[in-house]
């Protein structure tokens, strides 16, 4: 995959969360939860833009890294919404 195609990739799961975040019931954990992924979510192509920029193959592993911790804490909200019976078990991605 070109640093292109995973741009647009990161963009459109960002987009996708954006609007599973908007459809979240108003509940306090929805709330609190559905930030928590929001913030996460969008951080996943925010990151992965500026790791296409990187200076070095360093720089650019070490932020790929990020990416991948962005990932990981993302799934770890989907995985709670849906342990909590907040959503429902459709995927986002």
């Amino acid at each position: 995959m070109n640093p292109d195609e995973f741009k647009q990739r990161t963009k459109v799961f960002a987009i996708k969360v954006i609007k599973f975040a908007s459809s979240m019931p108003k509940t306090r954990a929805g709330d609190v939860l559905g930030r928590q992924l929001l913030r996460t979510g969008t951080s996943v192509a925010a990151n992965c833009r500026s790791a296409c920029c990187a200076k070095s193959r360093a720089d650019f592993i070490a932020k790929m890294g990020i990416v991948q911790e962005e990932c990981d804490e993302a799934l770890c909200w989907i995985e709670l919404l849906m342990g909590a019976g907040q959503v429902n078990g459709e995927p986002i991605a």
